[in-house]
Protein backbone atom coordinates (compact mmCIF):
# COMPACT_ATOMS: atom_id res chain seq x y z
CA UNK A 1 0.00 0.00 0.00
CA UNK A 2 1.06 3.95 -0.31
CA UNK A 3 3.46 4.96 2.76
CA UNK A 4 0.99 4.78 5.83
CA UNK A 5 3.09 7.67 7.25
CA UNK A 6 1.69 10.06 4.53
CA UNK A 7 -1.22 13.03 5.91
CA UNK A 8 -4.40 10.96 6.36
CA UNK A 9 -7.42 11.84 4.14
CA UNK A 10 -10.54 11.70 4.89
CA UNK A 11 -14.04 12.79 3.66
CA UNK A 12 -15.10 15.71 3.27
CA UNK A 13 -18.96 15.64 4.04
CA UNK A 14 -18.95 13.71 7.38
CA UNK A 15 -15.10 13.86 8.26
CA UNK A 16 -15.22 10.13 8.29
CA UNK A 17 -11.20 8.98 7.74
CA UNK A 18 -10.09 6.97 4.27
CA UNK A 19 -7.59 4.28 5.04
CA UNK A 20 -5.84 3.00 1.72
CA UNK A 21 -8.86 0.16 1.25
CA UNK A 22 -11.16 2.71 0.89
CA UNK A 23 -8.70 4.67 -1.43
CA UNK A 24 -8.18 2.39 -3.79
CA UNK A 25 -12.02 1.94 -3.80
CA UNK A 26 -12.93 5.74 -4.56
CA UNK A 27 -10.61 5.87 -7.19
CA UNK A 28 -10.79 2.28 -9.02
CA UNK A 29 -11.50 2.61 -12.67
CA UNK A 30 -15.25 1.21 -13.96
CA UNK A 31 -15.60 -2.18 -14.97
CA UNK A 32 -16.03 -1.43 -18.81
CA UNK A 33 -15.21 -2.74 -22.32
CA UNK A 34 -14.89 0.70 -23.66
CA UNK A 35 -12.06 2.82 -23.10
CA UNK A 36 -12.00 4.85 -20.08
CA UNK A 37 -9.99 8.37 -19.93
CA UNK A 38 -9.15 10.07 -16.52
CA UNK A 39 -7.48 13.16 -16.55
CA UNK A 40 -5.33 13.49 -13.21
CA UNK A 41 -4.42 17.15 -12.71
CA UNK A 42 -3.47 19.82 -9.52
CA UNK A 43 -4.18 23.33 -9.94
CA UNK A 44 -3.61 26.07 -7.25
CA UNK A 45 -6.66 28.25 -5.94
CA UNK A 46 -6.25 30.81 -8.31
CA UNK A 47 -6.61 28.38 -11.04
CA UNK A 48 -2.49 27.87 -12.12
CA UNK A 49 -1.04 24.10 -13.27
CA UNK A 50 2.32 25.31 -12.65
CA UNK A 51 4.58 27.20 -10.29
CA UNK A 52 7.77 27.91 -11.88
CA UNK A 53 7.40 26.20 -14.71
CA UNK A 54 6.03 22.68 -13.61
CA UNK A 55 3.16 21.21 -11.42
CA UNK A 56 5.29 19.84 -8.73
CA UNK A 57 6.05 22.75 -6.66
CA UNK A 58 2.18 22.82 -6.26
CA UNK A 59 2.27 19.32 -4.46
CA UNK A 60 2.36 17.85 -1.31
CA UNK A 61 2.59 14.21 0.58
CA UNK A 62 -1.42 13.39 0.10
CA UNK A 63 -1.26 14.44 -4.00
CA UNK A 64 2.25 12.35 -3.86
CA UNK A 65 0.38 9.50 -2.55
CA UNK A 66 -2.73 9.40 -4.80
CA UNK A 67 -0.33 9.52 -8.03
CA UNK A 68 0.83 6.88 -7.23
CA UNK A 69 -2.32 4.66 -6.72
CA UNK A 70 -3.56 6.39 -9.90
CA UNK A 71 -0.75 5.44 -12.08
CA UNK A 72 -0.81 1.90 -10.24
CA UNK A 73 -4.59 1.87 -11.12
CA UNK A 74 -3.92 2.16 -15.20
CA UNK A 75 -2.85 0.17 -17.82
CA UNK A 76 -1.69 2.99 -19.77
CA UNK A 77 -0.55 6.35 -18.38
CA UNK A 78 -1.25 9.43 -21.65
CA UNK A 79 0.93 12.19 -22.06
CA UNK A 80 2.08 14.87 -24.11
CA UNK A 81 5.84 14.68 -25.61
CA UNK A 82 6.07 18.54 -24.45
CA UNK A 83 5.26 17.52 -20.78
CA UNK A 84 7.65 14.76 -20.61
CA UNK A 85 10.19 16.72 -21.23
CA UNK A 86 9.43 19.95 -19.39
CA UNK A 87 8.16 17.25 -16.27
CA UNK A 88 11.58 15.27 -16.43
CA UNK A 89 9.31 11.98 -16.98
CA UNK A 90 10.82 8.48 -16.82
CA UNK A 91 9.04 5.54 -16.66
CA UNK A 92 6.28 4.70 -14.27
CA UNK A 93 7.76 2.91 -10.85
CA UNK A 94 5.74 0.56 -8.93
CA UNK A 95 6.96 -1.06 -5.52
CA UNK A 96 6.43 -4.88 -4.88
CA UNK A 97 3.19 -4.64 -3.01
CA UNK A 98 1.64 -2.46 -6.53
CA UNK A 99 3.19 -5.27 -8.52
CA UNK A 100 1.61 -7.75 -6.90
CA UNK A 101 -1.70 -5.96 -6.72
CA UNK A 102 -1.53 -5.56 -10.44
CA UNK A 103 -0.86 -8.93 -11.00
CA UNK A 104 -3.94 -9.98 -9.03
CA UNK A 105 -6.39 -7.20 -11.50
CA UNK A 106 -4.56 -9.08 -14.32
CA UNK A 107 -2.46 -5.80 -15.52
CA UNK A 108 1.16 -6.32 -16.64
CA UNK A 109 3.60 -5.30 -13.70
CA UNK A 110 4.40 -1.64 -14.62
CA UNK A 111 1.86 0.69 -16.59
CA UNK A 112 3.97 2.01 -20.00
CA UNK A 113 3.75 5.77 -20.58
CA UNK A 114 2.00 6.50 -24.02
CA UNK A 115 3.95 10.11 -25.68
CA UNK A 116 1.39 11.83 -28.06
CA UNK A 117 3.66 13.73 -30.22
CA UNK A 118 2.40 14.66 -34.11
CA UNK A 119 6.19 15.19 -34.94
CA UNK A 120 7.18 11.77 -33.61
CA UNK A 121 10.44 13.81 -32.39
CA UNK A 122 11.50 12.23 -29.02
CA UNK A 123 15.34 12.73 -28.28
CA UNK A 124 16.91 9.58 -27.19
CA UNK A 125 18.55 10.69 -24.37
CA UNK A 126 15.15 11.74 -22.67
CA UNK A 127 14.85 9.89 -19.13
CA UNK A 128 11.30 8.35 -20.52
CA UNK A 129 13.41 6.53 -22.66
CA UNK A 130 16.53 5.81 -20.61
CA UNK A 131 14.96 5.77 -17.23
CA UNK A 132 12.26 3.12 -17.61
CA UNK A 133 11.76 -0.68 -16.91
CA UNK A 134 9.31 -0.75 -19.86
CA UNK A 135 9.85 0.79 -23.31
CA UNK A 136 7.23 3.59 -24.08
CA UNK A 137 4.57 3.75 -26.48
CA UNK A 138 5.07 6.93 -29.18
CA UNK A 139 1.67 7.73 -30.43
CA UNK A 140 2.20 9.89 -33.68
CA UNK A 141 0.66 10.78 -37.31
CA UNK A 142 0.91 8.45 -40.44
CA UNK A 143 3.34 11.35 -41.86
CA UNK A 144 5.62 10.84 -38.99
CA UNK A 145 5.49 7.05 -38.03
CA UNK A 146 8.05 5.69 -40.19
CA UNK A 147 10.88 8.34 -39.17
CA UNK A 148 9.83 7.84 -36.02
CA UNK A 149 10.37 4.51 -36.48
CA UNK A 150 13.86 4.78 -37.68
CA UNK A 151 14.95 7.41 -35.06
CA UNK A 152 13.92 5.46 -31.91
CA UNK A 153 14.55 1.85 -33.15
CA UNK A 154 13.50 -0.61 -29.89
CA UNK A 155 13.82 1.71 -27.41
CA UNK A 156 10.10 2.55 -27.88
CA UNK A 157 7.12 1.04 -30.31
CA UNK A 158 6.04 3.68 -32.43
CA UNK A 159 2.09 3.59 -33.30
CA UNK A 160 0.45 5.70 -36.16
CA UNK A 161 -2.74 7.17 -35.03
CA UNK A 162 -4.05 8.83 -37.70
CA UNK A 163 -7.63 8.76 -38.77
CA UNK A 164 -8.89 10.72 -41.99
CA UNK A 165 -5.81 13.38 -41.87
CA UNK A 166 -2.20 11.66 -42.28
CA UNK A 167 -0.99 15.04 -41.05
CA UNK A 168 -2.27 14.60 -37.57
CA UNK A 169 -3.02 12.62 -34.61
CA UNK A 170 -7.00 11.19 -34.11
CA UNK A 171 -7.47 10.90 -30.40
CA UNK A 172 -10.75 8.13 -31.44
CA UNK A 173 -7.38 6.34 -32.85
CA UNK A 174 -5.35 6.83 -30.06
CA UNK A 175 -8.04 5.29 -27.65
CA UNK A 176 -8.39 2.58 -30.34
CA UNK A 177 -5.12 1.44 -30.53
CA UNK A 178 -4.60 1.17 -27.21
CA UNK A 179 -8.24 -0.86 -26.93
CA UNK A 180 -6.60 -3.33 -29.33
CA UNK A 181 -3.43 -3.68 -26.80
CA UNK A 182 -5.70 -4.50 -23.49
CA UNK A 183 -5.35 -1.20 -22.29
CA UNK A 184 -8.88 0.08 -21.62
CA UNK A 185 -8.11 2.09 -18.16
CA UNK A 186 -5.71 5.36 -19.49
CA UNK A 187 -5.02 7.56 -17.09
CA UNK A 188 -3.94 11.49 -19.09
CA UNK A 189 -1.31 13.79 -17.20
CA UNK A 190 -1.41 16.10 -19.51
CA UNK A 191 -0.08 18.55 -20.23
CA UNK A 192 -2.49 21.26 -20.58
CA UNK A 193 -2.43 20.88 -24.55
CA UNK A 194 -3.19 17.09 -24.41
CA UNK A 195 -6.01 17.38 -21.89
CA UNK A 196 -7.87 19.89 -23.65
CA UNK A 197 -7.73 18.04 -26.44
CA UNK A 198 -9.08 15.29 -25.11
CA UNK A 199 -11.91 17.54 -23.68
CA UNK A 200 -12.61 19.33 -26.87
CA UNK A 201 -12.88 16.01 -28.24
CA UNK A 202 -15.33 14.93 -25.44
CA UNK A 203 -13.46 11.86 -24.74
CA UNK A 204 -12.36 12.72 -21.03
CA UNK A 205 -14.45 10.55 -18.86
CA UNK A 206 -13.34 11.64 -15.59
CA UNK A 207 -11.55 14.13 -14.05
CA UNK A 208 -9.36 13.87 -10.87
CA UNK A 209 -7.96 17.41 -9.76
CA UNK A 210 -6.38 18.21 -6.63
CA UNK A 211 -6.70 21.71 -5.47
CA UNK A 212 -3.47 23.03 -3.50
CA UNK A 213 -4.01 25.80 -0.95
CA UNK A 214 -1.70 28.02 -2.43
CA UNK A 215 -2.20 30.96 -4.63
CA UNK A 216 0.63 31.51 -7.31
CA UNK A 217 -0.65 34.90 -9.02
CA UNK A 218 1.88 35.70 -12.42
CA UNK A 219 0.92 33.91 -15.96
CA UNK A 220 0.97 30.20 -14.86
CA UNK A 221 -1.14 28.47 -16.62
CA UNK A 222 -4.38 26.44 -16.55
CA UNK A 223 -4.66 22.82 -16.76
CA UNK A 224 -6.52 22.49 -20.05
CA UNK A 225 -5.79 24.56 -22.95
CA UNK A 226 -7.30 25.19 -26.44
CA UNK A 227 -8.53 27.90 -28.79
CA UNK A 228 -12.18 27.11 -28.48
CA UNK A 229 -14.41 26.89 -25.20
CA UNK A 230 -16.15 23.53 -24.55
CA UNK A 231 -18.74 22.84 -22.05
CA UNK A 232 -17.93 19.04 -20.90
CA UNK A 233 -20.52 19.03 -17.86
CA UNK A 234 -19.32 16.67 -15.22
CA UNK A 235 -20.61 15.29 -11.69
CA UNK A 236 -18.72 15.09 -8.43
CA UNK A 237 -18.29 11.56 -7.36
CA UNK A 238 -16.05 12.14 -3.71
CA UNK A 239 -14.34 14.87 -2.73
CA UNK A 240 -11.44 13.97 0.26
CA UNK A 241 -9.15 16.14 1.96
CA UNK A 242 -6.11 16.45 4.27
CA UNK A 243 -4.77 17.93 6.96
CA UNK A 244 -2.80 19.92 5.25
CA UNK A 245 -5.70 21.79 3.32
CA UNK A 246 -5.90 20.06 -0.19
CA UNK A 247 -8.96 18.93 -2.03
CA UNK A 248 -9.10 15.73 -3.74
CA UNK A 249 -12.00 15.49 -6.09
CA UNK A 250 -13.05 13.31 -8.76
CA UNK A 251 -15.75 14.06 -11.17
CA UNK A 252 -17.43 11.58 -13.64
CA UNK A 253 -18.60 12.74 -16.81
CA UNK A 254 -22.54 13.37 -17.01
CA UNK A 255 -24.72 11.66 -19.77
Amino acid sequence: MPDTDATPFMLLDDGAPVDDERLYQLYAFPESDLPVVRGNAIASLDGGATTGGTSGGLGGSGDRRLFAVQRELADVIVVGAGTARAENYGGARMTAPQRQRRQRRGQPEVPPLALITRSGVIERGLPVLTQTEVPPLVLTCAENAAGARARLGSAAEVIACSGADPHGVDLAVVLAKLAERGMRRVLNEGGPTLLGAFVGAALLDEMCLTSAPLLVGGGAVRITAGSDDVLLRMRPAHVITDADGYLYTRYIRSP
